[in-house]
């Protein structure tokens, strides 16, 4: 007889705050990269190669890449805790795609070390290796996109797999998710706008480029955000009478908040105001699974069965994680080369 494995190892509370916290850290990563790439690409930098502040993001494209990955495993853990059933199908209708997320990864990866470490090489070259990892991640974000807005559509997926078992299907409903995908890169942009910023705060062009982007990729952020929530049609009211209503406001003021503060470099209340207001989007997007999936699943349903002893494992390492992730930082930071 198998074991018995639809129940929770702790309570859903504490599962849904973890994947809150763990998500949100990993955007924060995959946005410092993902919008530092494209900056480094197409912002107008003085003598691109050569200042530091570029040279400065480049050099930490690896570090951001492998927090990206590794804060990436514990939410994918967590939905896959709560959301087994719906995550697990959607990945199998997509499943070659979902395969060809970690060749993609290793190959990306090889391309950022290699940008960084090699400042000989030509620079077409380096700029034909970051277009190159700049196409990696967005391939894996739009499929992530594509799968797990897919998951909340049990309906559809039975559709799917009932014509075809090839693995070859993407979420044809696009309007579920390209809008959010879009909303995320426009997220991926400020993000990365405020870094090139607080990286460059001693150098004024630098500081330029990347107020220019954290604005614009703010507005767009908004733009694409206020056209998605008009085209949840029906379940724009369910999310207007959740508690994700007024997370959604409080992001939104945040946002606002912090472009005031970061045009006068006060990067110390900045900085904690766009954090916050990351949190309030992944909470708000977590509101509206449920919304999506209440006519299918409800996740308060499960039993609870505690394995305390696992979970101070994963706090424990995920603690000296960020430690350590937070002591590479400064010692980089703190580096002659990170100067300037």
């Amino acid at each position: 007889m198998l074991p018995e494995s639809e129940f929770l190892s702790v309570p859903l509370w504490l599962v849904t705050t973890l994947h809150i916290i763990t998500l949100t850290l990993h955007f924060a990563a995959m946005n410092f990269m993902l919008g530092g790439i494209l900056i480094v690409l197409w912002g107008r930098f003085t003598d691109r190669w050569n200042n530091p502040t570029v040279q400065q993001f480049v050099k930490l494209f690896p570090a951001a890449m492998a927090a990206t990955i590794s804060f990436g495993v514990a939410p994918l853990l967590f939905v896959q805790l709560v959301y087994h059933r719906q995550i697990y199908s959607a990945s199998i209708i997509s499943g070659w795609f979902w395969f060809l997320i970690v060749p993609v990864l290793i190959v990306t990866y090889y391309l950022l070390y290699h940008a960084s470490l090699t400042n000989d090489q030509p620079v077409s070259r380096r700029r034909l290796q970051l277009h190159l990892a700049l196409i990696g991640l967005l391939y894996v974000s739009y499929i992530f996109s594509s799968v797990f807005s897919m998951a909340e559509r049990p309906d559809l997926m039975k559709i799917l797999y009932a014509d075809r078992q090839d693995g070859l299907i993407l979420n044809p409903e696009v309007g579920d998710y390209f809008l959010r995908w879009l909303h995320m890169l426009a997220g991926a942009v400020t993000v990365g706008g405020f870094f090139v910023g607080l990286l460059g705060r001693n150098n004024e062009p630098a500081f330029r480029v990347g107020k220019l982007f954290f604005l614009w990729g703010m507005a767009a952020a908004a733009v694409f955000g206020f056209i998605y929530l008009v085209t949840l049609g029906e379940k724009i009211l369910p999310l207007m009478r959740s508690p994700a209503i007024w997370a959604l406001t409080t992001g939104i003021i945040l946002s606002g908040g912090s472009l005031h503060f970061f045009f006068k470099k006060k990067f110390w209340i900045s900085g904690p105001m766009v954090a916050l207001s990351m949190i309030s989007m992944v909470y708000t997007r977590h509101e509206l699974r449920l919304i999506r999936l209440a006519d299918f699943y409800n996740p308060s349903t499960l039993p609870v069965n505690p394995q305390w002893s696992v979970f101070a494992l994963f706090i424990a390492c995920f603690v000296v994680m960020i430690g350590m992730m937070v002591y590479m930082l400064r010692l980089f930071l703190g580096s002659k080369h990170a100067g300037a």
